[in-house]
């Protein structure tokens, strides 16, 4: 989960331990350890509160931090995360591929889903 992953990056950037953090937002280090697993979703007070203990914002936790521009009907602006700018990236590496899923996204995104599951 994103959200966890980002709880602990900014956690450990912070140089806090799990209880450290769990004290301050008023929890236990197993709910921190929750929250960062994933197996644990913060309520949205403790979310607010994450953000204003680590220093991050609501986007950045959302793993909607970096602003693209859309094309066509589209809003002007929307946010994605870097590790979602990351896959394109790697994906436009391979031209070829890239244009295979372009033509149809969905599909595409089903056939990886089913590759994964075997």
């Amino acid at each position: 989960m994103l959200i966890g992953r980002r709880v602990k990056e900014a956690r450990l950037e912070k140089k806090m331990s799990q209880e450290e953090l769990g004290k301050m937002l008023g929890v236990t280090k197993v709910s921190i350890c929750g929250y960062e697993n994933g197996t644990r979703t913060p309520t949205m007070q403790n979310f607010l509160d994450l953000v204003e203990i680590l220093g991050v914002t609501p986007d950045y936790l959302l793993g909607r931090d970096m602003a693209v521009i859309m094309e066509e009907n589209e809003p002007y602006k929307t946010k994605i995360s870097k590790e979602e700018m990351i896959i394109l990236k790697e994906l436009k590496k391979d031209r070829e591929l890239y244009n295979q899923i372009c033509t149809d996204p969905k599909r595409y995104a089903e056939l990886i889903v089913r590759k994964l599951k075997k």
